[in-house]
């Protein structure tokens, strides 16, 4: 049975992907996705907001006088206390993990501007990344702006990132775009390698007993998969750009529907924080009987088979189905 693909012109063993997390926080866990199938790790995302922090917080040393230094530990908040990695020991967890294992590894910027992006691309793939991922996470919460103005935010990111590094380079990206598909096209037009679809945002709750805002996780389930399995099979043989699948991968039935879809690679990271680890040795494993069963050789010959393109009835994605899922719930109930 042949499970290869390829991501961004990178060679892969298996379809399967282990998506940032912080089971990619030490090289013993990348060591360990390596052994149990992932055939490349994304690292867990640096943030734009790290990258400030450490700029400015130079910046201050360098322009303050030595006895001064006590008032700026107070000024600027602890970064090891805020976040798990600085800047420069990400960079070096990327140089390690290189030397550890043997599949492609994955950096991640998440941010909302260029700022600091540009010399952290470059120090990134210095560090031996074999490929990028931009998680563009934005909320847009100035009226004034315009969504012209939010998608040329996302594609001068990419154009100024592709200026300066080699490496591919992809988007992990939101459905919340008023046209998604010309969305995917433009940034494909662009220069992006890869599109990963769908981020999943993390938005707040209220507690209504100490009336504050608290920050929430809930980790995907297995019902997130329909948007991104949309998209991916209205994307597949239309834009140069490799697919990635990133939401509610739980299962081997999943990883199929994806690269049915026509998905180049299948991401997953809740059900592994959930399950282990070992969940990636079940979906692969569930992936080559199911192809055993249908006759398929190769991930190559499934791929795409249910895309837009390819399958009998294409109507079957588009308004005439929403019509026909509503008249049959009508009957159902009468």
């Amino acid at each position: 049975m042949d499970l290869r693909t390829q991501y961004m012109g990178l060679q892969l063993k298996n379809p399967v992907i282990a998506s940032a997390s912080p089971l990619s926080s030490k090289v013993d866990s990348i060591r360990r996705l390596e052994d149990v199938g992932a055939s490349a790790v994304v690292m867990f995302s640096l943030f734009e907001e790290q990258i400030r922090h450490e700029n400015a917080a130079f910046d201050h040393l360098l322009s303050s006088h030595t006895e001064s230094f006590a008032e700026s530990l107070d000024y600027f908040p602890n970064v090891a206390e805020e976040y798990e990695a600085t800047p420069e020991s990400y960079l070096t967890l990327i140089q390690q993990a290189k030397a550890a294992v043997d599949i492609p590894i994955i950096g991640s910027l998440n941010g909302i501007t260029n700022s600091g992006w540009i010399d952290y691309a470059k120090q990134i793939e210095q560090a031996g990344a074999d490929a990028l991922e931009l998680n563009i996470f934005y909320i847009p919460t100035d009226l004034m702006e315009s969504g012209a103005d939010i998608e040329q935010r996302y594609i001068d990111i990419l154009t100024t990132v592709k200026s300066v590094v080699s490496i591919p380079v992809a988007l992990k990206l939101s459905p919340f775009f008023s046209s998604i598909g010309n969305m995917m096209k433009r940034l494909d037009d662009a220069g992006a390698d890869g599109l990963v679809l769908f981020n999943r945002f993390y938005q707040p709750d209220f507690d209504i007993q100490t009336l504050s805002v608290n920050p929430t996780l809930q980790l995907s389930t297995n019902a997130e998969i329909r948007l991104p399995l949309l998209w991916i099979a209205m994307l597949h043989g239309r834009v140069n750009a490799s697919l990635a699948a990133t939401r509610g991968v739980h299962s081997h039935v999943e990883v199929i529907k994806y690269l049915l879809a026509g998905a180049d690679v299948v991401m997953s990271t809740s059900a592994l924080l959930k399950n282990g680890v070992e969940m990636l040795k079940t979906f692969l494993y569930g992936l080559e009987k199911w192809m055993e069963g249908r006759g398929y050789e190769s991930v190559s010959e499934m791929r795409g088979v249910m895309s837009h393109q390819n399958v009998a009835h294409p109507e079957a994605f588009e308004r005439v189905n929403y019509i026909r899922i509503l008249e049959s719930f009508k009957m159902e109930m009468e």
